[in-house]
């Protein structure tokens, strides 16, 4: 019985060592590399440094941002955009999801404007976390898996990483629908997507 009990606490003990960690990256636009830029809109393509070669790509037009992360293929690349309907920005900081020495999803935080309070002189802001995949040579797409709520969730980053560690790693970009978690206020925005082959 003895021996059972000192298996199940080692068990436990392999299972807690293994547990996900998180790393981080700051985005620095002036350091990032135009891929392509249209003064129609405007728009811009940037490539970033991120974690450990892992490459950001960062895409604005009509003020509005959407990041990808990893070796993303050129479908990607070009057609993919996850955003926000209201206009928004991201920070610029990211958290990445380390599992086993590698990056497996990334929680980045949205201010996502209220339509109704945007002025020149007063912006009221959402803040919504967004957990994205990240691509690999194996699988060459990034796309959103989930939205929490900052301002509405007390456990907001606890519960972005619960969602990055659960469900990131088998999410199926184009196919996987990314949920609202937790409480969603009405500050939050309604999120706008297009990834190449999809009809949105």
């Amino acid at each position: 019985m003895r021996l059972i009990s000192l298996l199940f606490v080692a068990t436990l003990a392999a299972s807690a060592a293994k547990a996900n960690e998180s790393a981080y990256s700051d985005r620095n636009l002036d350091a990032c590399k135009t891929l392509s830029q249209e003064d129609e809109g405007p728009s811009i393509t940037l490539e970033c440094a991120g974690y450990k070669g892992f490459p950001v790509y960062f895409k604005e037009g009509d003020l509005r941002q959407s990041q990808a992360y990893g070796p993303i293929s050129k479908a990607y690349l070009d057609e993919a955009f996850e955003s926000f309907g209201p206009f928004n920005h991201t920070n610029a900081k990211i958290e990445w999801r380390i599992a086993a020495g590698k990056p497996v999803a990334t929680i980045v935080r949205w201010f996502v404007s209220d339509p109704e309070t945007t002025s020149d002189t007063d912006t009221r802001y959402g803040q919504v976390l967004v957990v994205s995949t990240i691509a690999t040579a194996e699988n060459p797409e990034s796309c959103v898996v989930g939205y929490i709520d900052a301002l509405e969730n007390k456990d907001a980053n606890a519960l972005a990483r619960t969602v990055a560690d659960e469900e990131a790693h088998d999410f199926a970009c184009g196919i996987s629908e990314p949920q609202w978690h937790g409480s969603r206020g009405k500050l939050a925005g309604e999120p706008m997507r297009h990834l190449p082959g999809t009809a949105e």
